[in-house]
């Protein structure tokens, strides 16, 4: 978030403010409650960089460095279409690792379970993450669980942490983009959400929605293979697309221009959301990511995505600007032009 944006804001009441829904929903709430208390408590140099993981200098062979990234699951329901918890705490914390330009190799898992949580469901849980984490290539090396008394938790949640590493001459940060950089999308937007979503509240639509939940490692080795130069890497998870690059234009001080004709929707995502009133835009995603590289680079970088089963359908969606405000701007289907914000409120409560 800006500095500017920052201003517009009330600050936390740290004495007798409550935490709410919308502190985990990823958009503005989440991102004051981060940059006003847990930054401010734990200030460092590696928290400070504000990805998705943490980089260091460790003593390894053919001087790389390591990447650890942690990410706790709450999604409700524990199985929709397209996945489950299990496989989603695989994923999750994969991409956040990915989105470093780094190799995953191991994952730490803990458990919270709720006493008379069905142990036939969480072996279908417990089995389909061992099932995530093979295809993905990485191995659960070490974990906890807990027990916490009946009503006190609602079946399971799941926390994941990993590791990987980063190779040398890799350099992908959220304060890269610069003033002519290509934007571009990995595929479609809104499938994770929407899924959740009509899981949840028993909606049923001509086509089945289901969610993108996968492991992107594979789809960013081919493209850091393509261009080591790459500048951003970030996945829409929770706050969707519209909050990523709200990030990433306040953590490199610049603008982002995006054209709404670009930016896949498949139909029955659209569909669903006009009904219900969502914005695409704001909706979650757990198999997409956004990238920023330099104009020179965007069609090696894009060949590169839609050669790869997970970036088919990618395509550049926009371009970096410089603005002051650091504002993301959006042309319409329609021609005009609307300031797409952070995610404000809470859309979609635990969809991750």
């Amino acid at each position: 978030m800006s500095t500017a944006q920052r201003d517009y804001l009330r600050p936390l009441d740290l004495k007798q403010g409550r935490i709410d829904m919308t502190h985990g929903a990823g958009g503005r709430a989440a991102a004051q409650l981060v940059t006003q208390l847990f930054a401010p408590a734990f200030d460092n140099a590696w928290l400070d960089e504000g990805h998705d993981g943490a980089r260091f200098a460790v003593d390894l062979a053919g001087g790389g460095r390591l990447v650890m990234a942690t990410d706790a699951h709450v999604v409700s329901p524990l199985f929709f279409p397209g996945g489950d918890i299990g496989s989603l705490s695989v994923h999750g914390t994969v991409n956040d690792v990915a989105m470093c330009g780094a190799r995953p190799l191991h994952l730490a898992a803990s458990f919270v379970l709720e006493e008379g949580f069905a142990l036939s469901e969480l072996k279908r849980i417990v089995d389909s993450m061992a099932a995530a984490a093979r295809e993905a290539g990485v191995a659960i090396v070490t974990g906890d669980t807990k027990v916490v008394e009946q009503g006190k938790g609602d079946g399971v949640f799941i926390t994941t942490t990993g590791i990987g590493v980063l190779a040398p001459g890799i350099d992908i940060s959220g304060r890269n983009a610069r003033a002519g950089d290509a934007v571009l999308l990995s595929g479609r937007i809104g499938d994770h959400g929407m899924a959740i979503l009509s899981k949840r509240e028993n909606l049923s639509f001509d086509a089945e929605i289901r969610s993108d939940s996968a492991a992107l490692h594979g789809l960013v080795a081919a493209m850091l293979q393509a261009c080591p130069r790459i500048r951003v890497l970030r996945d829409p998870t929770r706050g969707g697309l519209a909050t990523t690059l709200n990030e990433i234009a306040g953590q490199s001080g610049v603008g982002i221009a995006v054209e709404e004709s670009a930016i896949p929707v498949a139909s029955p995502v659209a569909a669903a959301c006009e009904l219900l009133g969502l914005d695409p835009l704001y909706v979650a995603n757990e198999g997409k990511l956004v990238a920023v590289c330099a104009e020179a680079d965007a069609d090696a970088v894009l060949a590169a995505m839609r050669a790869h089963p997970l970036g088919a359908q990618a395509a550049r969606i926009g371009t970096v600007t410089a603005d002051a405000h650091h504002f993301v701007q959006m042309r319409t289907c329609l021609g005009g032009r609307r300031i797409v914000d952070w995610l404000s409120g809470e859309q979609l409560p635990r969809i991750c």
